[in-house]
């Protein structure tokens, strides 16, 4: 198994939740004090590069007009991370290529990060939450349709070396495609992506061989998605690729009084607003989805679940606390639990959470959990779930 440290750089300085009616969008930038920014973007990247020194591989993400993360140009921080870190895998999850408009603009600077960092990207691409499409202006109808136009774009401009070449698609009409520099990694970076719950788009992951990727959902969900992932993959996979990844809270210490602690500070995260029209604009999922989402089918990440008791959410792997011993335990469970996974992508720092304790928490995982799970071994598919799907 390999484990990722990761923030979504929180800008934690704000008016209290009950005075305000969402945390995305609308929120006026005026509360960003830039000093203050500046204070925490060299802080977040200080705790990059001490995970790095840890042992740790790095993951960075973007989320545009929030103060939930004001990493908001995910392609600098990993240009910068790929020259001052020397060990770590860097992931992007992702870059949101149904809102930048131009995939051969992403092909070319992940192409820099991977040539800077000497392979060692990993580039993930996604959807964008529903909030997106009003930072970008962006038809929620569309997005899915984009996402994948602009992955396949993406890797046929990193495999081809004789070109240009033209391409004429739905959205992307392009005379002249012909990219310096090329990646790094041949054929290209390992390529990510991550869902919640829409079937036919990890099956169609699956059968690329991308690693897919899901976050903060209850362990019986994960598993259904998991095993989605799986037994598509085993049919169509590609076996030098591939593999599920699960992102929860983390955070450790010497005693569990400590961790409970320290998680009741990371949950800042969990309590982050936002109002119904800009999470879910009209279009951006079926209306099945809507439906089945009201009868609480994705109830990791609804309101109901991040209101239950710290103990809930530990049970169900939504967050995972305590001594190193008891934090591996707790791993080793959701592991079996889901069948499995390849990636532990750990969100250990959020809202006031201080760099003294971040920097203890990546360090006490790295040195006293990490050796006892880089064995789990990589998840194989169950035979009985083999099916033409």
């Amino acid at each position: 198994m390999d484990c990722w440290y990761f923030t979504e750089m929180p800008y934690p300085y704000l008016p209290p939740a009950s005075e305000v009616s969402t945390h995305w969008v609308s929120l006026s930038n005026s509360h960003f004090d830039p000093r203050k920014g500046a204070d925490l973007y060299n802080r977040y990247l200080d705790e990059y590069m001490v995970a790095d020194e840890a042992g740790l591989n790095l993951m960075v993400n973007e989320h545009h007009q929030t103060a939930t993360c004001i990493n908001s140009a995910a392609p600098l921080t990993l240009a910068i991370l790929a020259r001052q870190t020397s060990n770590a895998r860097l992931l992007i999850l992702g870059n949101p290529v149904a809102n930048r408009g131009d995939p051969i603009r992403i092909a070319e600077e992940m192409a820099m990060v991977d040539c800077i960092s000497r392979g060692r990207l990993s580039s993930g691409f996604v959807r964008g939450v529903g909030q997106e499409t009003f930072a970008a202006n962006s038809n929620p109808t569309q997005t899915v349709d984009r996402l994948w136009e602009g992955i396949d774009l993406i890797q046929k401009i990193w495999t081809t070396s004789d070109g240009p070449f033209n391409f004429e698609g739905k959205f992307t009409h392009k005379r002249a495609v012909n990219i310096w520099p090329r990646p790094y990694q041949a054929p290209h970076p390992p390529i990510w992506i991550t869902g919640s719950s829409d079937l036919p788009a990890i099956r169609r992951a699956a059968s690329r061989g991308f690693v897919f990727a899901t976050f903060l959902q209850p362990y019986l969900k994960v598993r259904e998605l998991f095993d989605a992932y799986r037994s598509h993959y085993e049919l169509n996979g590609q076996p030098d690729g591939g593999g599920c990844a699960f992102m929860p809270l983390v955070y450790v210490a010497d005693t569990e009084s400590e961790a409970e602690a320290g998680m009741k500070e990371l949950v800042w995260y969990l309590q982050g607003k936002s109002e119904p029209q800009f999470s879910n604009p009209p279009g951006y999922v079926p209306i099945e989805t809507n439906v089945l989402a009201l009868k609480g089918a994705w109830a990791g990440r609804t309101a109901a679940m991040r209101a239950q008791t710290l103990e809930v959410q530990r049970e169900q792997g939504v967050v995972m606390y305590g001594t190193p011993d008891q934090v591996v335990a707790q791993i080793r469970t959701f592991y079996d639990r889901v069948g499995g996974f390849d990636h532990l992508l750990m969100m250990m720092q959020a809202g006031f959470l201080d760099h003294a304790r971040t920097c203890k928490n990546i360090r006490l995982f790295a040195k006293e959990c990490y050796p006892q799970l880089k064995d789990l071994p990589r998840t194989q598919p169950k035979k009985h779930l083999l099916t033409a799907e």
